[in-house]
């Protein structure tokens, strides 16, 4: 531990220049006094560290000194994927280890493209979350992500909407979506048991990782399916749960206010509705089809629209949002 410390202190001081004592300890998560014996021990070790006294003080490396002792460990290589992420990255308990492959990274870059990359970092940054909604709490995605990635199988008890159910699952694979986490996995089938089909063969399904309430890894492993490819069944599993929610059509009139709302409120079913949407009437209203859950959601939804929109069918849809707008003028008269 304390070599890989004073390997991230040595390419910090190489990477950014003068650096004070506290900053140093800020960067490494250790004390000040930590830093000076580190320092010491760097010196000791033949590496040329010179310390200025004053307010603008600090430590730096002799000028033309670098070194060129920067191998990634297999963690750091594999973080670098995530470069973009840090919040994921931490979340995933690859944190330090992002930290520590970008600082060797740099240091190995001429001078020019480490300029570069670090305008790069400082000018984009990727905020995974979407907008008004805290990230769910995931305390189990850390070994949930070690299972993942050395093959284990896992024992864990799951919360669905029916309640709570023990499976024991291969994880294939972990996806971010929106701010959500969601595990990628296949149940381990028994005679009979949970997950099982009458052809024998057990689904790939999709699991919340926030809603996982007891992960235990096993000793036991399993063989990966050659042919199992996350980016595709991630794909086609959004095909299938759109095809699934958005279970009628709805023919709707709105303002022009309205159109710029559909994209934010229904999603790619709102980007192909403003597409498709007609003409505007003298009064710059358009009419067009959206596609909507169930009838109960639907009527939620297009509520949230107000009276930017009117809903012209199906019959039913309308005569559901007729009764919701009647209970509620009821209510607050």
């Amino acid at each position: 531990m304390r070599a890989d410390r004073l390997l991230s202190l040595l390419l910090l001081l190489q990477n950014r220049g003068r650096m004070t004592a506290p900053e140093l300890a800020a960067e490494l998560e250790v004390s000040v006094r930590t830093v000076y014996r580190d320092i010491d021990a760097l010196g000791a070790s033949g590496v040329p560290v010179q310390a200025d006294r004053g307010p603008a003080g600090g430590f730096r490396l002799v000028d033309g000194y670098r070194t060129r002792l920067t191998g990634l460990t297999d963690a750091q290589a594999g973080s670098l994927f995530l470069a973009g992420a840090p919040g994921p990255a931490h979340d995933l308990g690859l944190g330090a280890d992002l930290a520590a492959a970008q600082l060797k990274l740099q240091a190995a870059l001429p001078a020019e493209l480490a300029g570069r990359a670090r305008r790069i970092q400082q000018r984009f940054h990727l905020d995974a979350p979407a907008w008004f909604r805290d990230a769910d709490p995931v305390p189990h995605l850390a070994p949930i992500a070690r299972a993942v990635w050395d093959q284990r199988i896992l024992r864990t008890r799951y919360r669905r909407w029916t309640g709570e159910v023990t499976r024991e699952l291969w994880p294939l694979g972990l996806v971010l979506k929106g701010g959500i986490w969601y595990l990628v996995g296949r149940a381990v089938m028994g005679a009979g048991g949970p997950g099982s089909t009458a052809g024998g063969e057990v689904p790939v399904r999709t699991y919340r990782v926030g809603r996982f309430l007891d992960v235990e890894t096993l000793t036991e492993g399993f063989e990966r399916p050659t042919e199992f490819e996350l980016a595709a069944y991630w794909a086609e599993s959004a095909r299938r749960l759109e095809a699934s929610t958005l279970r009628q059509t709805s023919v709707v009139r709105l303002s022009p206010y309205a159109l710029r709302l559909l994209p934010m409120r229904f999603g790619a079913a709102g980007v192909r509705a403003l597409a498709e949407a007609g003409p505007p009437d003298a009064d710059g209203w358009v009419r067009t089809e959206l596609a909507v859950e169930s009838e109960s959601v639907a009527v939620g939804d297009l509520l949230a629209l107000g009276t930017e929109a009117e809903v012209l069918g199906p019959p039913e849809l309308r005569q559901a949002l007729t009764l919701a707008v009647t209970e509620l003028a009821e209510r607050y008269r």
